[in-house]
């Protein structure tokens, strides 16, 4: 420890071999040591005891719409970011929309490069997306260093980023194999949801009747299909339809190259509680039954289910209208996401070990970060989180640094007070009190 600028001391750390007293030594923002709890500090370097809070990984958050540029009135990198720290979130992705213009070409990502650069709280990455048209842009994308490639199997939502037909989904997989990306995917099938019922107005369950579970299973099952022909590596995003679960392990077992995701509202909140008229918890997929909820959690204890990820899908307060038709669709959750996820799964008998497995070192790996981010051990980024696991508090909106005050989550008490955020080894939020923006622009790395 004799090199160390900082050491942080806790009763318990989250390490990958397990919670334990130790103290953590920190130089040049790295963890250079993990000690035990009573090593000697060197008078060089500062301490911060921690007592019985515990000392956990920051979060990467690997499923973010930050909309910057172009629809910064629905969020924004200074807001996203602070939110996103405020939660125990050091790392995050940025989708490819809603931002005006898409990061659909590297002169898109330049752009919104330029934009994030000294506005992050934490550290950013991002992803690029796929369209019918941007075939040529791919691997200019890759060799620029985002993470992976978004595309939608049914509309987006927004005109300018329109989904791929069956066709072009081949074609597209096809050309980001053959550089080994990453194709991450919105799944569910454009035909089915046309032919679902479409009845207007408040009522949660005629929403719910619009986006059925088999939308979800045949645009899983299209990607399986894919992904093993061509030994392609495909991501799912925001499962929330448990009856593809069999086919995802059976697809895993068989050697097919798929990673799958959930979100904490999927974990936490269920169809049955959602009042009519509450467009602040429309997302799509939208929020399904509490019988639907209990197999995620199952798959997400057995591994079928890889991490868990925000899918932060924020906009201005006028658009979440009482008709769930016409709402924009999209739960604001990055500030909540740890305790939201840690109040559940501590009633359903999880440890804090597992909460940090699916929101930090599988994220990490998604991502090829897990080199510098997602776990307590000599090399990696000091990035942590301090977290009171047995306080708790009731969520209210205009307390939140979400840049709108709208979320599904309000007036509910949740488990899991962050006291304090830090990346690269310094303190970026604490009680409340920011820093300066102190987050980077990251690249995959070759």
């Amino acid at each position: 420890m004799s090199d160390a600028e900082l050491v942080l001391r806790s009763t318990r750390v989250i390490t990958p071999e397990g919670t334990r007293a130790a103290s953590v030594a920190v130089a040049a923002g790295t963890i250079t040591a993990v000690l035990p709890y009573d090593a000697p500090v060197p008078e060089s370097a500062g301490l911060e005891d921690l007592g019985d809070h515990v000392l956990l990984p920051g979060l990467v958050d690997t499923h973010v719409h930050v909309n910057d540029p172009g629809r910064t009135e629905w969020e924004g990198f200074w807001t996203a970011t602070r939110a996103a720290a405020a939660g125990g979130i050091t790392t995050l992705v940025d989708m490819p929309l809603n931002s005006l213009p898409p990061t659909t070409t590297v002169a898109h990502l330049r752009t919104k490069q330029r934009v994030a650069a000294g506005k992050a709280h934490i550290d950013v990455g991002f992803w690029g997306g796929a369209l019918p048209d941007n075939l040529k842009d791919l691997r200019p994308l890759h060799e620029a260093g985002v993470f992976g490639f978004k595309a939608f199997l049914s509309p987006s939502g927004v005109d300018e980023f329109p989904h791929l037909d069956r066709d072009s989904l081949a074609r597209t997989m096809a050309e980001i194999a053959a550089f080994d990306g990453l194709l991450i995917v919105h799944a569910e099938d454009p035909h089915l949801l046309a032919s679902a019922p479409q009845q207007p107005g408040p009522k949660y369950a005629d929403f719910l009747a619009s986006r059925p579970r088999d939308a979800e299973d045949t645009a899983i099952a299209r990607l399986i299909r894919e992904a093993k022909a061509l030994n392609a590596r495909v991501h799912v995003l925001h499962l929330s339809s448990s009856d593809a679960l069999p086919m995802i392990a059976e697809a895993r077992a068989e050697g097919v190259r798929l990673t799958v995701e959930t979100c904490p509202h999927y974990l936490t909140l269920t169809a049955e509680e959602v009042p009519d008229g509450a467009s602040e918890f429309k997302c799509c997929p939208p929020i399904r039954e509490a019988a639907n909820q209990d197999l995620l959690w199952q798959a997400l204890a057995d591994g079928t289910i890889d991490c868990v990820v925000t899918d932060h899908s924020p906009s201005t307060a006028d658009l979440k209208t009482d008709d769930f038709a016409t709402a924009w669709g999209g739960i604001s959750g990055l500030q909540l996401s740890l305790a939201a996820v840690w109040t559940e799964a501590r009633r359903r008998g999880h440890g804090l070990e597992d909460v940090v497995r699916w929101m930090s070192a599988r994220t990490s790996e998604l991502v090829g970060l897990d080199d510098r981010k997602g776990a307590i051990a000599a090399g990696r980024d000091a990035d942590f989180a301090v977290l009171a696991p047995d306080e708790t508090f009731t969520v209210d909106p205009a307390a939140l640094q979400h840049r709108n005050h709208v979320t599904a989550y309000a007036g509910r008490t949740l488990y899991g007070v962050v006291k304090s955020t830090w990346l690269r080894g310094q303190r970026i939020v604490a009680d409340g009190e920011f820093t300066e923006p102190k987050g980077r622009l990251l690249t995959r790395q070759p």
